[in-house]
């Protein structure tokens, strides 16, 4: 029941897919679904790890997060723009079949870039805490956070591989030379994404009077 619980969460959690979700479609449509399903698993380990804190309660790490956060947030949104700019001047060149995710190394980045802003989302831990009490979940060792945290990572990884599937389904009404329009499109969607970033945080900081 309890891993049921996880999964459900991690599907709920992973629903609202934002940037990583934007993120999960380009490279799909882009490289294929392997790109896609690599992406997400980026996002269900940064969402994993906010899961365990909160679930463990570890306040000395959750405490410097929320110390910390908007800085946090600031190195997610300068992420998030990086990655617009760059996706938004690329050319989609030897990408057929997915080709490039062939390659060990890009599996390693693509992984990385949506755990990275995954991660940078401490606002997460209160997510999960509220999940935790919405679906009344009481821990009562080690080994049932082990069994949430499992089901969590579970849960979004499901949701991932749905929306890879698909993407992977569109992809087959694109021609190849639609996917430079993939490229700006998504491009601009997180861009747009960071600069929400960038507002939410001016305006966090605008009521602890800091501005």
């Amino acid at each position: 029941m309890l891993l049921l619980k996880g999964i459900i969460l991690g599907l709920l959690f992973g629903v609202p897919a934002g940037s990583v979700g934007a993120l999960t479609m380009q490279r799909t449509l882009v490289y294929g679904k392997k790109a896609g399903i690599v992406t997400g698993l980026g996002s269900s380990i940064a969402d994993s790890l906010y899961a365990m804190i909160g679930a463990f309660g570890f306040t000395v790490i959750s405490d410097f997060l929320f110390e910390y956060q908007l800085l946090i947030f600031c190195i997610g949104g300068l992420f998030i723009l990086y990655i617009s700019i760059k996706m938004f001047f690329s050319l989609p060149e030897n990408t057929k079949d997915g080709k490039e995710i062939n390659k060990g190394s890009n599996k390693l980045q693509f992984i990385f870039s949506s755990f990275v802003i995954g991660i940078t989302n401490p606002a997460a831990i209160m997510t999960f805490l509220f999940g935790f009490s919405w679906f009344n979940i009481k821990l009562s060792g080690t080994f049932d956070g082990i069994i949430l945290t499992t089901g969590i990572f579970t849960g979004t990884f499901i949701w991932w591989i749905v929306l890879s599937g698909t993407a992977e389904a569109l992809k087959k009404r694109f021609h190849s030379n639609m996917l430079n329009y993939v490229n700006k499109g998504f491009g601009t969607v997180l861009f747009i994404f960071s600069l929400i970033i960038f507002i939410r945080t001016f305006f966090m900081l605008t009521n602890k009077g800091l501005t």
